[in-house]
């Protein structure tokens, strides 16, 4: 499903600057960002996979991993298609680096997941598999309703998103639970396609604002 995204700045000559993540494209009209799921559509950036289901599953909250976060308990586990990273040992690649046109996908409304995940017996939903940044507008539609009916929330996540996307994230998001692939910053340009330094600062700023493993 396509819907109109939040925060990005519109830009002269019809280009769109996105603000999700720390990538922050520049995209002119008709065209996609470095994650290939968010395009500038007239002037305005639209997310390609809001309701966009590549993954679905009902793992323990340790796969995710979680340390003494909810033990013992199953979480709801949704992933998209796409990713901000390019990286070259990626387990997940089959959906994170594919477009919609060679995914299998389904569609499942924040509402329905909400649903699923409380008729599963999960005791949270986590966004993972591919990087739930960029799936912004879904998570965050999905976090209200999740706070609402009780679950936590989990994001498993490269850390690349920015400070703005987190901090609108942060009142809904009860743990943010990021892979932080090397400490050099030659080895997220090489390997991953990013840098390092925006993932150190994010990962500080959720321990800050208390959605690292809050219980």
């Amino acid at each position: 499903m396509i819907k109109e995204g939040v925060l990005y700045d519109e830009l002269p000559g019809n280009k769109v600057k996105c603000n999700v993540c720390s990538h922050r494209c520049t995209i002119a009209e008709s065209k996609v960002g470095i994650c290939g799921t968010r395009k500038n559509i007239k002037g305005r950036i639209h997310t390609l996979i809001y309701n966009t289901v590549s993954s679905e599953a009902v793992d323990p909250i340790e796969k995710k991993p979680l340390y003494h976060f909810l033990p013992g308990t199953l979480s709801y586990s949704l992933g998209t298609i796409g990713c901000n990273f390019r990286c070259l040992h990626c387990q997940n690649w089959n959906i994170s680096q594919v477009s919609l046109e060679e995914a299998y996908t389904r569609e499942i409304k924040p509402e329905e997941a909400i649903k699923r995940a409380v008729a599963s017996g999960s005791k949270s939903i986590s966004w993972t598999y591919n990087e739930p940044a960029i799936w912004h507008e879904y998570t965050y539609d999905s976090a209200v309703l999740a706070q609402k009916a009780g679950l936590k929330t989990v994001y498993v996540t490269n850390g690349y998103i920015t400070p703005e996307a987190l901090q609108r994230l942060v009142p809904y998001l009860d743990a943010y639970r990021v892979d932080i692939k090397s400490f050099s910053d030659d080895f997220y340009k090489k390997v991953c396609g990013a840098r390092l330094a925006p993932v150190l600062e994010s990962t500080k700023l959720a321990k800050e604002l208390g959605c690292m493993w809050r219980q």
